[in-house]
């Protein structure tokens, strides 16, 4: 800060022991011999009087803090009493190191209280040494040379990182967990409920720190152990308060023309501060998975674009976005297009590099967690079910983005290709997205109707999607076949398996019970998934022909019943009714007709009438339609 101090010796305001100074055109007169007797720089200043040009006038320069550090100074010289407080403890230690009131000139002077002031009270909180940081941003680089920066800078992030010691020791003697402890597996247990890194207390004082500060106490305290999620919570608290509002080089898309040449006027410099304000943000930002919520990485990435940031900022949000896309939403994969072609609504480009990034770690990953204390057969692992769960989200977003009417058939199909066979269990969110795509776009070709739908596979519908695609006039008709085939096919082996599960239920149920609790736990991949639920769907459709069959049945025996009941007399002759209780009284008979059935010709039993009266309804029928 410039200042200029005017010194002006004269007899006539007070005497010869006066100086009169004129402090921004406000005269007021002082006694010379205690500021000459606490400043080396005014006393050397009044010996030279005599020398200068003009004896009468002293002008001091580059005060630091202006006219209100001289004052506070001045009453120091003169033992008028005032607080020392960390909101002017630091540039009354740059102005008493400008003014040299050292312990050369006066015993316990200015700069030693300013000295024991910030040792024993502000470096010894974090809040104060915070608050002291910020009050040095207008004293530099004075504040810097003396050192006030660096300790308070190394200070801050001492405390802040003893403070998450005794925290953390705090929790794991109550029985609480620390959110440090074991966090890459407690992240990828279950990614789905990853919750966003939250902000400390001292989030909201580091926030009002200006950027290079900010950056020099974010780098100290990483270097000193502070984890990863406490930086990331920090840094995303900055972001928020420091962006609010920012100015938009845009606003929507109405304005389909390229921008203008720049002029250089205050917006644009408010921009060019923002556009480095988000670049040093994202430097900032942990290597590490989770540090940062998804959604907040999103609108990052937006306002780098309205901002046009540097592609490699760019390209390092999409991967941390990458890294952790399963947390995503479909809100925040709909990125507004700012290329001013008038091309797409949505930037696809950003989504298909981000899903690209996700697969390259997703394949990294794989690589570092196999581990022999973990390998078993269970459950798929957290790589694969965010798999699953990216594919839900890329099928969704297709479905967003197919009535764009200048979406073209390649960027919707590199999209919808890009994720592996095994990522999607059922294939119903994409030909939801590819039904939608034939129908904002009539004019396909016969041959580009069977490019995009060969993406589906047929097999992966559900019972619904294939009732839908049957009746699909928008289908090829190869396709329609094509799913028919595949469902007459289901149901036939469904049918096929039906025969022979019935002999298998009386003795094999219960480990049958068993291995079907347990397939759903124990499968590992995606294929195994699937090939659970098909399973599943199978026997559902089993059991359902089992009914029909057992249905069909009881309404036989009821047809078969009613016969039975209808009043018929059949004639009976005396000989029949003697032979009948002959062979009742006989204990042999039953033997010789086996015996004339094995001496028959051909081979066919020949059944009395008892045996005949035995063998169920159905013999009786026999009988009655007989006679």
């Amino acid at each position: 800060m410039l200042c200029s101090l005017q010194i002006v010796s004269s007899s006539s305001v007070s005497g010869n022991d006066d100086l009169g100074i004129d402090i921004f055109m406000n005269e007021m007169a002082v006694f010379q011999f205690p500021l000459v007797a606490r400043s080396g720089r005014i006393r050397k200043s009044v010996a030279n009087l005599a020398d200068s040009d003009n004896p009468n006038l002293l002008q001091l320069t580059d005060v630091p803090g202006g006219a209100e550090a001289f004052d506070l100074a001045a009453k120091f010289c003169y033992g008028i009493n005032f607080e020392i407080t960390t909101s002017n403890v630091a540039v009354l230690r740059c102005a008493a190191e400008y003014l040299e009131m050292t312990e050369s000139y006066g015993e316990n002077n200015l700069v030693a209280r300013t000295e024991a002031f910030l040792s024993e009270v502000v470096l010894q909180s974090l809040a104060d040494s915070i608050a002291v940081l910020h009050n040095c941003e207008n004293l530099l680089p004075l504040a810097e040379d003396l050192g006030i920066v660096s300790r308070c800078i190394e200070a801050a992030a001492t405390k802040a990182c003893r403070e998450q010691n005794t925290n953390a020791i705090g929790r794991s003697e109550f029985g609480g967990s620390g959110r440090s402890e074991n966090f890459k597996l407690s992240s990828s247990s279950n990614l789905s409920h990853t919750k966003a890194p939250a902000a400390d207390w001292w989030a909201e004082d580091l926030a009002v720190l200006r950027i290079d500060f900010y950056q020099r106490i974010l780098a100290t305290m990483r270097t000193k152990g502070l984890r990863v999620e406490s930086i990331g919570g920090a840094l995303m608290h900055f972001a928020q308060r420091s962006l609010k509002g920012f100015n938009r080089k845009q606003n929507g898309r109405s304005d389909m023309k390229p921008p203008k040449m720049k002029v250089h006027d205050s917006s644009t410099a408010m921009e060019h501060e923002q556009r480095i304000l988000v670049e040093t943000i994202v430097s900032l930002l942990p290597p590490e998975k989770n540090t940062a919520s998804c959604s907040f990485l999103f609108g990052l990435l937006r306002t780098a674009i309205i901002l046009d940031t540097t592609i490699a900022c760019r390209l390092d949000l999409e991967k941390r976005i990458g890294m952790q896309l399963e947390q995503a939403t479909l809100d925040d994969l709909l990125i507004p297009s700012f290329s001013y072609t008038g091309d797409t609504l949505f930037d696809n480009d950003i989504v298909h590099r981000i899903v690209v990034n996700f697969l390259q770690q997703d394949d990294s990953d794989d690589l570092q967690v196999a581990h022999p204390m973990y390998d078993s057969d269970g459950g798929g692992s957290p790589s694969q079910s965010a798999m699953m769960k990216v594919a839900k989200l890329v099928d969704s977003y297709l479905a967003e983005i197919a009535p764009d009417a200048n979406l073209k058939l390649s960027k919707f199909i590199a999209l919808a290709e890009i994720l592996p066979d095994y990522a999607r269990v059922v294939d119903d969110g994409l030909y939801r997205a590819v039904d939608i795509y034939l129908k904002a776009h009539p004019a396909l070709t016969e041959v580009d109707r069977k490019k995009i739908c060969k993406l589906m596979d047929c097999q992966k519908l559900s019972q619904e999607a294939c009732t839908h695609a049957a009746q699909n006039e928008r289908l090829p008709v190869q396709v329609v076949v094509q799913v028919l085939y595949f469902e007459q096919l289901r149901m036939r082996n469904a049918l096929a398996a039906g025969a022979f599960a019935d002999p298998m239920e009386s003795s094999n149920g219960h480990y049958q019970h068993r291995m079907g609790s347990g397939n759903m736990s124990a499968a590992h991949s995606p294929k195994d998934n699937y090939s659970a639920i098909r399973r599943e769907n199978r026997e559902l459709k089993l059991e359902l022909a089992r009914m029909r069959m057992r249905l069909t049945d009881i309404e036989k025996d009821h047809v078969l019943m009613k016969q039975d009941m209808q009043p018929e007399k059949p004639i009976k002759t005396s000989k029949s009714t003697v032979g009948r209780k002959l062979s009742r009284l006989n204990p042999f008979a039953r033997r010789d007709s086996k015996d004339l059935s094995s001496s028959n010709g051909s081979g066919k039993p020949v059944q009395t009438p008892e045996a005949s009266s035995r063998s169920g309804g159905f013999g009786r029928r026999r009988r009655h339609s007989i006679s």
